[in-house]
């Protein structure tokens, strides 16, 4: 693609975005009446959102015909990484003050607590190895499968978010709907291969 490096750099920055967003409503006092809560929910939502974009990236590709589009799946794959580590880091540091027997006792009392930090420990080794380096140092067939683990972490969040709103279930029924197409046009694809 004539243009990828363009693409990439605008990809970037749109990545950065939601961060730039954040900072601005801190600055200009529009985190609303518990600030903690919005920074939370909101660094949540993105993560959930990248997760799902970086998900749609392999079927998008196949169905497209755009072989490029493989190369901005490790980009966005990071940036979800990055903003689910900075909803764990909000969690941990702004809303219990780095109190670990509060955050442990949080994480047993409620469960979309203890699923969402399943979902974020998941995330950690495809972070690590989604160099190059690691990919050969894994070999492709072990890198595939550790990085399967996408899809456990995806469901994982769903229900974390599905289990935290509690009452108006609509926006995370949508990225469960979402999700189940994602991974059920996974299933297909292979059930049809084996055929």
């Amino acid at each position: 693609m004539k243009y990828f490096s363009q693409l990439k750099a605008a990809l970037f920055l749109a990545g950065l975005l939601p961060l730039l967003r954040l900072g601005w409503y801190g600055y200009s006092g529009q985190l609303g009446a518990n600030p903690i809560e919005f920074i939370t929910r909101s660094l949540g939502t993105w993560t959930l959102v990248l997760l799902l974009i970086t998900l749609s990236i392999t079927p998008l590709r196949k169905l497209s015909g755009w072989p490029w589009l493989i190369k901005l799946r490790r980009m966005a794959g990071l940036f979800a990484f990055f903003y689910a580590l900075l909803h764990f880091i909000t969690y941990i540091w702004l809303d219990q003050f780095f109190d670990l027997n509060a955050i442990i006792k949080d994480v047993i009392k409620r469960p979309f607590i203890t699923i969402g930090f399943a979902a974020f420990i998941l995330l950690i080794p495809l972070a690590i190895t989604s160099t190059n380096a690691m990919m050969k140092r894994l070999g492709g067939k072990r890198w595939q499968q550790l990085h399967r683990l996408v899809y456990l972490s995806a469901i994982f969040a769903v229900v974390h978010y599905w289990w935290l709103v509690k009452k108006d279930i609509t926006q995370p029924l949508i990225y469960a709907v979402i999700l189940t197409a994602l991974l059920g046009y996974r299933v297909l694809k292979q059930s049809l291969a084996a055929k």
